[in-house]
């Protein structure tokens, strides 16, 4: 422990203008879809797209039996989709609210509780037992403190933490006058000196990681994509060749026009996308009863491939 005279803290204009300069100390979030950008986007999957399509074309035949029958199941599984991922985005922001917590901080020499994303570099912020640390800091005075840091090493043990000098020590270590964004104060007083906010500190640099990750199309979703290519390339063929003969050999190229786009159509295996789209919207929806959130309807097919499951002697 070591005592030193009450920090003054920075003066509220100066916060301000670093707060104008660094920006908020929260995480960078990608920008929220509207409704209209979640249904062109789940439109966009060749799919659904051929379910579509193929409903438009019956429609034009005049059989509105199997139009209807394949729009209104590519319409539910849109409406579904769109409804479970607009409700996942709510929740999650919920979430972010959460892990935003509100600060003590010292500004003009006053204590003052400020919302954790006006927190900012250089702002003395003062910690006690159950407090949620809003950003890295390095610590000005302790007093028998511990913190649980299981959110950024998964360890569940809370370590000890010292007065001392801004290190780079990583998060995790006994005696360490470093506390990290996110961590929780499970015994004893503080005071701390914030050295990064936002993307800058421990969790930022998580969060900005993970961002850079890129999504990969399901195995299963690859797969039949390529076997409905092959039955359209089939199907369009075959199609070709209808129309050509009934020209030729009949004289009438916009009957033969019409019979081939019908055999064609007849061809292609508008069940299987159909069926696959469906079953993977019902699949987030049934998990979403037992609390598990499904951002991509497509994640469902990965979870349900998953045979093994690793976890660590913390169980993170």
């Amino acid at each position: 422990m070591r005592r030193e005279t009450a920090p003054k803290g920075l003066s509220v204009a100066e916060a301000a203008k670093r707060l104008a300069v660094e920006g908020p100390n929260a995480l960078p979030q990608a920008r929220r879809r509207g409704t209209l950008a979640l249904i062109l986007g789940v439109m966009k999957e060749p799919m659904l797209a051929l379910l579509l399509a193929g409903g438009v074309v019956y429609l034009l035949l005049g059989n509105r039996e199997e139009a209807l029958m394949l729009l209104a199941f590519a319409c539910l599984s849109v409406g579904i989709t769109v409804v479970q991922e607009a409700r996942t985005e709510r929740v999650l922001d919920a979430l972010r609210d959460l892990t935003s917590p509100r600060a003590l901080v010292i500004r003009d020499g006053k204590r003052q509780r400020i919302a954790g994303v006006e927190v900012v570099r250089g702002d003395v912020i003062v910690l006690s037992e159950g407090d949620r640390v809003p950003a890295d800091a390095w610590m000005v005075e302790a007093r028998d403190l511990t913190a649980d840091e299981s959110l950024l090493t998964g360890e569940a043990v809370p370590v000890r933490k010292v007065a001392g000098q801004p290190t780079d020590a990583r998060p995790g270590g006994e005696d360490q006058p470093m506390v990290y964004s996110g961590s929780l104060i499970v015994r004893g007083t503080g005071i701390a000196c914030v050295t990064a906010t936002g993307k800058s500190n421990e969790i930022g640099k998580i969060g900005t990681s993970l961002g850079q990750l890129e999504t990969e199309t399901p195995h299963l979703q690859r797969q039949m994509r390529k076997l409905v290519v092959v039955f359209a390339a089939v199907g369009a063929a075959v199609s070709i060749a209808v129309i050509v003969l009934y020209g030729v050999l009949r004289g009438g190229w916009l009957d033969g026009v019409l019979a081939g786009i019908a055999v064609g159509m007849s061809m292609l295996p508008e069940e299987f996308p159909m069926v696959l789209a469906v079953f993977m919207a019902m699949g987030a929806w049934r998990i979403s009863k037992v609390r598990v959130l499904t951002r991509r309807a497509s994640a469902i097919e990965t979870l349900g491939a998953a045979s093994v499951l690793c976890t660590d002697k913390s169980g993170t």
